[in-house]
């Protein structure tokens, strides 16, 4: 099953039988998806057999998983008949040219040529037929017919075995595209060493390995199957999973993905995920269900297909018929042009040219991190023009930093001792700014001190006692509460806070003395180096860009400015950033795209045009909920993935227009009377070829998109 000619053939078999409520192909990789209410499938298997294939159902071990599709055989068809036809045929040309010997020997060179190049091709041909289906093999096998009848004995030979040769060029070029999608299934190994009960360790296939089970992992091997690093460091690649270009270092609590390849130390791993469920798995799951739903260009070029062909058969019999009839034209010349439509009036260029092309582009944007969830998304990238963005978590880090401390009332207290008292009252919170301020005091090697009666203020921080006082640790609005912001203290915190900075405040003292604010820090959660590469890439493709953010607006407003975002909004609930989405698709023309982390945008994404999730990998709901889900924390994906789609755009229309352009060339040739049956198969089968080839062309790399 390589094109829609196969395709075409079960459908008719299939659609409407007893049982049967729906069907799927997928073309690419050969598989069938019957939807029905039978409890046996044997028929289905006789139905398919008698259209002249041979179906394997999947075994209930293969359903689910992504790699079942390696059950299917690939064999080796040898290339000597081919030969041998080929030197028949040509044979065949140089007796006719010659016009030496018998003039029967031509005619039997011919037979020979058609005999051993053809016996496929008219079987094929002859099974359509019998289903009622003018495919190209019956086109051809009567076109071919019809020749040698009409005396063009060396001509209908060496058409059948070009015909022959260009079906066998174009199979191996599908197959360079299926290659693409079992790659990514190859880049797990089969095996991996696992900690057995008695100590020791074993190798054990991969798809047997249970949840929780230990693992090791040695320099230069891949990673078997996902998990959580428990002992060890090292260096690896994940570029497979995520297209990270630069190898990322790993220790106890990182997680690890399946195809990832160790570089240097050896690492012990519990396994969190089945072979089935890794995110390399889901991975090639999500590609292939992408890759079988029709993208809008193919569902536009089918429809056109149904029209196209039954015009050109009608054409074809009008220009055997009427010439003779009204103008006394030769019966057999015009019957030749006849038959030299029939095998221009195939569309299997037409029909193949777009799954090619969407199945390269889809390859190509996996292997670099970028998995696009359909054809739809990919075809509407190239048409987009707004893109709304999260700022944590997307243009931001998500993990706040401190990066200032400035002591305001000096007191009796030292700076070292300021960041001691701050550093014990953070270290018992557990917010995200608190744990900034605690982290930052271990790497500097401020020690902590014994903390009594803590308390966590709601919304607004800590206080506690430490050492011979009481000290409150927290926000701007805990120390307006507490009645201690003065003025200069005032127009200070808001100059800071317009530049996007978060500031805590360290106010105490003795329990001789009222409390005063001591010291403050200052908490940011600091921009991605690529989010302003990423940026400016969008602007330079005509892609404007809003940031929608949950923070106050002078930080949204400060964080924008820094990346060069073009609009920026603050305070925005979940339903305010779909309410924004949605005003940007009312307001502007073309596509507008969300991106967030798959969650708490939910609303936002779902509204989109386009969701695209950050850091995907290993997200379960990331990759299942996002159109299309971005494997690392890099935005500079997203303009990648505009150029790929407008490149993709390109090719596609480039495919639409030879595949017409050339038929339409042959066919106006053909109807002024300077046809031949070479001209056709180049129309047909050299039109295939092309279009294969140059869809083929998005499988180079992201490098060119």
């Amino acid at each position: 099953m390589d094109c829609p000619t196969e395709e075409a053939l079960i459908r008719g078999k299939l659609q409407g039988a007893a049982g049967v409520t729906g069907l799927q192909f997928d073309l690419m990789q050969r598989v069938l998806t019957i939807h029905h209410t039978l409890d046996d499938t044997a028929g289905f298997v006789a139905a398919i057999a008698a259209v002249g294939m041979r179906a394997e159902p999947l075994d209930d071990s293969a359903e689910g998983d992504p790699a079942s599709t390696n059950w299917l055989p690939q064999p080796s068809a040898p290339w000597w008949p081919l030969a041998a036809g080929g030197a028949a045929a040509l044979a065949a040309e140089v007796c006719e040219w010659s016009g030496v010997l018998s003039p029967w020997l031509p005619a039997g060179l011919a037979l020979m040529a058609i005999a051993i190049a053809g016996l496929g091709t008219y079987r094929k041909g002859w099974i359509a037929l019998r289903n009622g289906n003018l495919n190209i093999n019956a086109l051809m096998s009567i076109a071919v017919t019809g020749a040698a009848l009409i005396g063009h004995w060396p001509e209908a030979a060496m058409v059948m075995v070009l015909f022959a040769l260009a079906e066998r060029i174009e199979a191996a070029s599908l197959d360079r595209a299926r290659h693409a999608i079992r790659e990514l299934m190859s880049m797990a190994p089969e095996q991996a060493t696992i900690l057995q009960d008695d100590g020791s360790w074993q190798p054990q296939a991969a798809a047997s390995v249970t949840v929780g089970a230990i693992a090791r992992l040695r320099p230069g091997e891949r990673v078997a199957l996902d998990g959580e690093v428990l002992r060890g460091q090292s260096t690896l690649d994940q570029a497979p999973i995520t297209g990270e270009s630069v190898p990322v270092d790993k220790q106890p609590g990182d997680l690890l993905f399946a195809g990832s390849i160790n570089h240097t130390g050896e690492l012990e791993y519990r396994v969190t995920a089945p072979a089935s469920g890794s995110t390399l798995a889901r991975i090639i799951e999500a590609v292939q269900s992408a890759q079988a739903s029709r993208a809008p260009s193919q569902r536009f070029v089918d429809r056109f297909a149904r029209i196209y062909t039954p015009v050109v058969l009608a054409i074809a019999v009008l220009v055997a018929l009427l010439p003779p009839l009204l103008t006394g034209g030769a019966w057999l010349d015009w019957a030749y042009k006849a038959l030299v439509l029939l095998v221009i009036a195939c569309p299997c260029a037409l029909v193949i040219s777009t799954p090619v092309t969407i199945v390269s582009a889809l390859a190509a944007a996996a292997r670099h991190g970028i998995l696009i969830k359909g054809g739809i998304y990919l075809e509407q990238g190239r048409t987009l023009r707004w893109l709304a963005l999260d700022k944590t978590g997307t243009i931001t880090r998500g993990r706040p930093e401190q990066t200032g401390f400035a002591v305001l009332d000096q007191g009796q207290e030292q700076h070292g001792q300021l960041r001691s008292i701050a550093a014990s009252l953070a270290e018992r919170s557990d917010h995200p700014v608190s744990a900034a301020i605690a982290a930052a005091a271990r790497r500097d090697g401020v020690s902590l001190q014994p903390v009594e009666a803590f308390e966590a203020i709601h919304g607004r921080g800590t206080t506690a006692r430490v050492g011979t006082g009481t000290w409150w640790l927290g926000n701007h609005r805990l120390v307006h509460d507490m009645g201690l912001c003065s003025e200069p203290l005032e127009q200070r915190l808001e100059a800071l806070e317009r530049q996007g900075r978060t500031v805590v405040l360290l106010a105490g003292g003795t329990h001789d003395e009222p409390p005063v604010v001591r010291a403050l820090f200052t908490v940011e959660d600091t921009v991605r180096e690529t989010s302003r590469q990423a940026i400016a890439e969008l602007h330079a493709l005509g892609v404007r860009t809003l940031m929608l953010s949950g923070d106050n607006p002078h930080t949204a407003e400060a964080i924008a400015a820094q990346v060069g975002i073009d609009e920026a909004r603050g305070n925005q609930l979940p339903e305010d950033k779909a309410t924004a989405v949605a005003e940007l698709a009312a307001a502007h023309p073309g596509k507008v795209a969300m991106v967030g982390d798959g969650i708490n945008d939910a609303p936002a994404l779902a509204r989109a045009d386009i969701g695209f999730a950050m850091g995907a990998a290993g997200t379960d709901t990331a990759i299942e909920t996002a159109d299309v889900a971005l494997m690392d924390d890099d935005l500079r994906k997203i303009p990648a993935f505009v150029r790929l789609s407008r490149r993709t755009g390109s090719v596609l229309a480039q495919n639409i227009a030879l595949a017409l352009g050339i038929k339409a060339v042959f066919l106006a040739l053909t109807v002024a009377g300077m046809g031949t049956m070479w001209m056709a198969v180049f129309a047909d089968m050299g039109a295939s070829l092309l279009v294969v080839f140059n869809g083929l062309r998005l499988l180079r790399g992201m490098d060119r998109a």
